[in-house]
């Protein structure tokens, strides 16, 4: 019987700039990029429920809002478990700094794992099981099983083509006239495998260098 390959993840900085290089040689964009931004920094979250947990909290907030709601989740729910979750009031989610959608969606995620979604044997899973998995539970879009591939389970060549940063980050380097729609950036980022992650986490440092994203902005 044919043995299933694992799947590579991004471990390590040294796993981080073996896929730097690899995007050097194959894309002058990316390694453009690389000269503006240097080697980004390896961002890891736990896996599991508290780390999709993190990411549902985060969606569309700044890094400061998400964190500082993420704290105060930390505390309400204690343990971070599904079961403790599905015993905390709405009232106190709210206290928390939960808006009724991400309630409901974490609820449902909460609901999910109780009945049997098993994140720890999906943890092993080929990226589109993830993603399918994820995804049909209500609230969870592609953006969220994009970013917990990526942080959570560090799949190097997983990609969040849905993310505006990553767009805005990936028509500046490339120097497009326009933001790339999501189809458009999962296009051009086939030519990145099997390191999309890397160049996922590229992308975000050169989005963070002062001026990049102005000047895109300002010309699109």
């Amino acid at each position: 019987m044919k043995r299933r390959q694992l799947a590579r993840i991004i471990a390590t900085d040294d796993d981080m700039r073996e896929g730097i290089r690899a995007l050097r040689r194959k894309c002058p964009h990316l390694r453009l990029a690389h000269e503006h931004a240097g080697d980004p920094p390896l961002r890891r979250h736990a896996p599991g429920f508290q780390g999709l947990a993190r990411i549902v909290v985060g969606q569309q907030l700044s890094i400061a809002s998400a964190e500082a709601i993420w704290r105060r989740m930390q505390i309400t729910v204690e343990p971070m478990t599904p079961a403790t979750l599905l015993q905390i009031s709405d009232a106190e989610l709210r206290g928390a700094g939960l808006s009724r959608g991400k309630m409901r969606t974490l609820r449902a995620l909460s609901e999910a794992i109780v009945g049997g979604l098993d994140l720890d044997q999906l943890a092993q899973a080929p990226e589109q099981d993830v993603h399918a998995a994820l995804t049909s539970v209500p609230g969870i879009g592609p953006w969220s099983a994009d970013i917990y591939l990526l942080f959570c389970l560090a799949r190097a060549d997983a990609f969040a083509a849905g993310d505006l940063a990553l767009q805005t980050a990936a028509g500046t380097a490339l120097g497009l006239d326009a933001r790339p729609s999501r189809e458009e950036l999962y296009d051009i980022a086939e030519h990145w495998r099997p390191w999309r992650g890397v160049a996922a986490h590229l992308l975000w440092a050169y989005y963070k260098v002062p001026g990049m994203r102005d000047n895109f902005l300002k010309n699109t």
